[in-house]
């Protein structure tokens, strides 16, 4: 590909990396239609691994399959634009495990902010299943650049 055109796409994958940014900060901290309100009292937060995720499969008739299906799949799909964008936005991208532990650190401090804030619920499995989210969003930016070579191979 042209060197103007990584150029372009460089910039505007930093772009919608800005804005991916902004909205994740909000609607994990500061969106009062996700939940998010400031809580005084008794806090909840979760620091076992997977012990939430169990309690979601296990009770997702009583939870509802919505909410359960609402609460892992979001936090894996909500992710993926990271994983998809990080590397996008530099001449050298970065590699998978550089990748995957940039989005770990991300939903690593969202996941303090929420405790030391009190809002939202601080939870371990949030962190595991958002690093999931980045790491197939990486997968993505792979299988996209490849398909870009194969097609350009193709011509």
């Amino acid at each position: 590909m042209k060197e103007k055109t990584e150029k372009k796409i460089r910039f505007w994958c930093r772009i919608f990396l800005g804005v991916y940014l902004i909205l994740v900060v909000y609607f994990l901290i500061f969106s009062e239609e996700w939940g998010r309100t400031f809580l005084e009292g008794e806090y909840r937060y979760n620091l076992i691994p997977l012990q939430e995720i169990g309690r979601y499969l296990r009770y997702r008739e009583q939870i509802g399959i919505g909410y359960v299906c609402l609460n892992l799949g979001g936090n894996v799909i909500g992710f993926i634009p990271f994983g998809a964008l990080l590397p996008s936005i530099s001449r050298k991208p970065s590699g998978f495990f550089r990748t995957m532990f940039i989005g770990f650190e991300l939903s690593l401090m969202v996941e303090l902010s929420q405790l030391v804030l009190k809002v939202g619920s601080c939870d371990v499995d949030d962190v595991l299943l958002n690093t999931l989210g980045c790491c197939l969003g990486y997968g993505l930016y792979r299988l996209l650049k490849w398909h870009r070579r194969v097609e350009k191979h193709v011509e």
